[in-house]
């Protein structure tokens, strides 16, 4: 590991520094000196004498293999139903694996009075304000629509719009069950003449 991370190392300090030499890099606010060479030679220097971590892992297997190992995280707490065996005056029994065991003895079964139980399924649950999934960078929940409206800024791009949105009209106030898609009025159909009360039935003679 300690071979593949000074290897990553160099190719990745050649890279960086044949895109400086091209004129690929920009850098703004306290940054902006790292534009001389010189001194981003000097600010590169320490990032070639410190270690890299590299974690290294075995490519998964398909997207099918990828969605099975991030559903465990995503749609899971704690602990499955399948693992609880008993629940009885002893306590809580489940299955457990123990991961510095080897072989058949790795898995095992713990009993916990409930409250035990329940202190360490609690360890599991997320405080309130926090959220399992969360978006990092320009997606970020807390500022993505001032960062895309900075990229889009910065890059000069007109933010895309709806064939439907009108800035003359009201917002819409009807959402698609079934997609969640605004419905915009498109055209109002007036009636020839206005009913001002229920049609009378035909008299009868």
């Amino acid at each position: 590991m300690r071979v593949l991370s000074r290897l990553f190392r160099r190719r990745f300090l050649e890279e960086l520094d044949q895109l400086h030499r091209s004129g690929r890099l920009q850098f703004f606010g306290e940054h902006a000196a790292l534009v001389d060479a010189h001194t981003f030679a000097r600010w590169l220097a320490p990032l070639r004498q410190c270690e890299w971590v590299v974690y290294a892992k075995r490519p998964f297997a398909g997207p099918t293999a990828v969605l099975t190992y991030l559903s465990r995280y995503t749609h899971r707490v704690a602990i499955s139903n399948s693992r609880l065996l008993a629940m009885d005056q002893r306590g809580v029994t489940f299955r457990w694996k123990d991961y510095r065991a080897k072989g058949r003895t790795r898995h095992k079964i713990m009993t916990l009075a409930p409250e035990e139980f329940m202190r360490r399924f609690l360890l599991h649950v997320l405080p309130a304000g926090f959220h399992r999934i969360r978006h990092y960078g320009l997606l970020a929940n807390g500022a993505r629509t001032a960062n895309l409206a900075l990229a889009r800024a910065l890059l000069n791009d007109v933010p895309p719009q709806s064939p439907h949105t009108d800035t003359t009209t009201t917002p819409p106030c009807f959402v698609c069950r079934r997609c969640g898609a605004p419905m915009f009025i498109v055209e109002t159909f007036v009636p020839a003449y206005m009913t001002r009360a229920p049609p009378q039935p035909p008299h009868r003679s």
